[in-house]
């Protein structure tokens, strides 16, 4: 559900009147993961890489609050429900977004997300989940990548969890993660706090 609330009766009514008119009002912050348990969770799973740290992005993404709060134009919406987006790449050789409702139930996310994103290939149509705050994802793994910073737009501004491809080691492997946020939406300590827990959520594969 996406309901309308007035940004003076929540935590975000300063960072509102603050940020609402920014030119630039996206915070980008990098963090370098140890992914390994989640390459190792792959395997042994047979689920992609790409899909079990979908899934941690919205475990971590659902135990902050400021999450389910996202500015749009010039007001300011609450969402009892979160989603992930995914860019793929279809059949015509072009891409298309793919909107996956988070599943706690992280088999039902997975099967959700093998059969929406298989869909969306062989349709070439993009899917959107309205009543959701959507976050989205960006793989670029044709290459490493140290930092992503992505474009604003006010169509969008919706947080960006972005990566490149992963790097290994005979000792870990470890992966970039660039994350892009409204600061209406929410502060750098909340942010920092995000990209803690998705680290704990990925270190419990």
């Amino acid at each position: 559900m996406k309901i309308e609330v007035a940004p003076q009766e929540t935590t975000r009514a300063e960072a509102f009147s603050l940020w609402m008119t920014s030119p630039m009002p996206m915070v980008t912050l990098t963090k370098t993961f140890n992914v390994t348990k989640v390459l190792k969770a792959s395997k042994r799973r047979g689920i992609k890489f790409n899909t079990l740290l979908c899934w941690c992005i919205g475990k971590a993404a659902s135990s902050i609050k400021e999450f389910y709060i996202l500015p749009e134009k010039d007001k300011l919406f609450k969402y009892d429900s979160i989603a992930i987006n995914v860019i793929v790449n279809n059949s015509k050789g072009g891409i298309n977004s793919c909107d996956i409702a988070f599943n706690d139930d992280i088999q039902q996310f997975v099967r959700d997300y093998d059969e929406l994103t298989i869909q969306t290939i062989n349709e070439c149509k993009s899917s959107f989940i309205d009543n959701s705050m959507i976050i989205g994802t960006s793989a670029m793994i044709q290459t490493q990548l140290d930092s992503i910073v992505n474009q604003y737009t006010d169509k969008f501004c919706n947080p960006m969890v972005m990566w490149g491809k992963y790097r290994r080691n005979w000792v870990k492997t470890i992966l970039p993660i660039s994350f892009q946020f409204h600061h209406v939406q929410m502060d750098g300590g909340h942010g920092a706090c995000f990209l803690e827990q998705l680290q704990q959520e990925i270190n419990k594969l």
